[in-house]
């Protein structure tokens, strides 16, 4: 049965707003996802949203099994209206329909680093639309998932969600710090590549192994010395023009893709 909200003023819809800014999505443990394409690839790969917000007068044929499956778990179905709605997600011309989800585990002991030849780790990575491109880049390339170390961008704000096109919720997502993330690395399989400068070879060709950890730094900074001295391979990329480098989540998916080639000719 749903539940029917007309007053801006409602607790509900207050609260909803609030998912909109990290300080409270991380008291709550919850986040905001707006757009029926998004909500039908989390519900596909299995995770529906615990409260589900649709305006009134907007159908479509996904709307119906999204509910079902929303009350089937037994989540919340709240209709409003689209004025509401766009006071909920905070776009003028809000999409038909937006979903609470419950945030998930993000340890490394959910890893199985055995589950894919390839991983993307971004550190420092300060762009929600990088980092949800480097969660696209994950499911192209078959990729485990993408590992956050130390302080970046939210994976659960509405921008780094959107930019993924679903993929946070079809690939692995793990946050660590530095000293957590490298124990953990070298206590198993498991080779650490970057794109450094620093007593590099070629990226084309180079001697790849699976499974194989990209290491991509801070969009302006870029790795710190020390972590990019303890990687057990480090490759350059040509640069042909005038720029002295490519974006983040760019070199990511050139890297990722070499590295996949690579890896796939050894077999």
């Amino acid at each position: 049965m749903r539940k029917h909200i007309t007053g801006f003023s409602n607790p509900t819809v207050k609260y909803l707003r609030s998912l909109r800014d990290k300080k409270h999505r991380k008291r709550a443990g919850q986040f905001l996802v707006e757009g029926l394409r998004l909500l039908e690839d989390a519900r596909v790969s299995g995770r529906v949203p615990q409260t589900l917000v649709m305006a009134e007068g907007r159908e479509h044929p996904l709307l119906a099994p999204l509910e079902a499956a929303v009350i089937a778990a037994g989540g919340e179905v709240i209709a409003t209206t689209p004025d509401i709605l766009s006071k909920i997600t905070g776009k003028e011309n809000a999409q038909s329909v937006a979903g609470v989800f419950d945030e998930w585990d993000t340890s490394l002991a959910r890893l199985d680093r055995k589950a894919a030849p390839i991983w993307l780790v971004a550190q420092a990575l300060r762009d929600p639309g990088n980092l949800g491109t480097m969660l696209r880049t994950c499911d192209a390339v078959g990729a485990g998932g993408l590992i956050l170390i130390d302080d970046c961008a939210d994976p659960f704000s509405a921008e780094a969600v959107r930019a993924s096109m679903g993929a946070v919720f079809t690939v692995g997502l793990a946050q660590a710090r530095w000293e957590e993330f490298l124990p953990w690395l070298r206590g198993g399989e498991g080779q650490l590549v970057a794109a450094s400068l620093r007593d590099a070879v070629p990226y084309r060709g180079a001697d790849y192994r699976a499974p194989c950890f990209i290491l991509v730094g801070n969009e302006s900074q870029g790795l710190p010395e020390d972590y990019e001295m303890a990687c057990d391979l480090r490759v350059t990329m040509p640069m042909r023009g005038r720029a002295d480098s490519l974006n983040a989540a760019v070199a990511g998916a050139v890297l990722a893709y070499e590295v996949l080639a690579g890896i796939e000719g050894q077999s």
